[in-house]
């Protein structure tokens, strides 16, 4: 199966638009080294307002689409437990790859 590394990203402005510009400028160039050497990727992100989810189901689908046959999701918020709960998951399920799950007990509703 392989090893799935863990991308933690921070630092992300408030606003939409913002937020997925420094995403790309900034985190995507290190998701795709990642995937150079690892057969998977998983990008953890804080939790986000509903109007952040169209830029980050499409940066998650065209880093996997990209990326093919190295694997790529997206975890966004939840408390401690349910990351860990989704990394377990996601390490062991080869066939899942370009998804954003949203996890419970994130902040600010999303």
């Amino acid at each position: 199966m392989g090893e799935q590394l863990v991308l933690q990203v921070d630092g992300l402005p408030p606003h939409a638009i913002e937020a997925a510009a420094v995403f790309h400028a900034t985190w995507m160039p290190q998701a795709l080294a990642a995937l150079t050497s690892a057969p998977a990727l998983l990008l953890q992100l804080p939790a986000a307002p509903y109007d952040h989810d169209d830029w980050r189901r499409a940066a998650i689908r065209d880093l996997a689409r990209r990326t093919t046959p190295h694997r790529a999701n997206l975890i966004a918020g939840g408390d401690a437990a349910a990351i860990e709960s989704a990394i377990r998951y996601l390490a062991k399920a080869p066939s899942v790859t370009g998804q954003l799950l949203k996890l419970a007990g994130t902040a600010d509703g999303a």
